[in-house]
């Protein structure tokens, strides 16, 4: 059983994929939602730019920027005493050039607080090493990457042709060789993430790609249903109506204001 006195490290990560148990990661984008998972004993907390549709309201990701990303990691640290917490770099952030994407991810550690930073995509893993060899521990992320939304068509299933699968079982050799302490699979097949997760020595991530990977993300919005109404990726378990709950507690606010009932004299 996982230690929930320790603070959880990278180092911790890598351990695990050797000897269990398996890694949990949910987002949280504020201090009052880190207190809640941190206290529970949750491995990582990803500050991801899914707070750009969670929270924003947005149709994507893109719209996320840095100074964003700052905002909300800065909030999750002050929330958390245990977990280890990873913030993404947002579209455009690592993109440009080797240098930039060191800038960035140092503001992300010194400014925000954060222990390690998310990079998408694996196609350029000079970025990822020249941000580890400045000191900056990097986890990856391949299959679908959100950013990368308007070049894939859209949010479907990856890796389903045999060119795909080897493409992004390549891709994450080399993103482990370029020093990424772990990277996250997102939306491919079973069988291909559970390939990839024999071949690299790094952790993987799943999120809608099977059971067989080194441990397990979800958008904490959608795993405790605060989306009342709203579309829930069909990978994504339902642990709580949470949205249901508030809906009904505003309501029965809404009807004791009313009544005149609340507050009590």
């Amino acid at each position: 059983m996982a230690d929930r006195q320790r603070p959880v490290r990278t180092t911790t990560l890598q351990q695990r994929k050797q000897s269990g148990p398996k890694i949990t990661v949910l987002t949280a984008y504020d201090a009052t939602m880190a207190r809640i998972l941190d206290t529970a004993g949750i491995d990582v907390l990803l500050v991801g730019d899914s707070l750009g549709t969670v929270i924003m309201g947005e149709s994507s990701t893109i719209p996320v920027t840095m100074d964003i990303m700052l905002h909300h990691t800065r909030a999750v640290v002050r929330g958390t005493q245990r977990a280890l917490v990873v913030a993404d770099l947002p579209f455009l952030s690592a993109q440009i050039s080797p240098e930039e994407a060191i800038r960035n991810a140092g503001r992300l550690l010194q400014e925000g607080g954060a222990a390690a930073v998310k990079l998408e995509g694996g196609r350029e893993p000079r970025t990822i090493e020249a941000i580890v060899r400045a000191g900056i521990p990097v986890m990856g992320h391949l299959g679908l990457i959100p950013q990368y939304v308007h070049q894939l068509g859209g949010y479907g299933t990856q890796g389903r042709t045999d060119a795909d699968a080897a493409r992004l079982i390549e891709e994450a050799v080399a993103v482990a060789e370029a020093g990424a302490f772990a990277v996250v699979l997102e939306s491919i097949p079973a069988a291909l993430a559970d390939e990839i997760t024999k071949r690299v020595p790094i952790p993987t991530i799943g999120i809608g790609a099977g059971p067989l990977c080194d441990g397990q993300v979800l958008v904490s919005y959608d795993a405790f249903g605060l989306y009342t109404g709203s579309f829930v990726p069909p990978f994504a378990k339902v642990y709580a109506r949470l949205g249901e709950t508030m809906a009904d507690a505003a309501r029965e606010f809404i009807e004791e204001v009313r009544a005149g009932s609340f507050p009590a004299k």
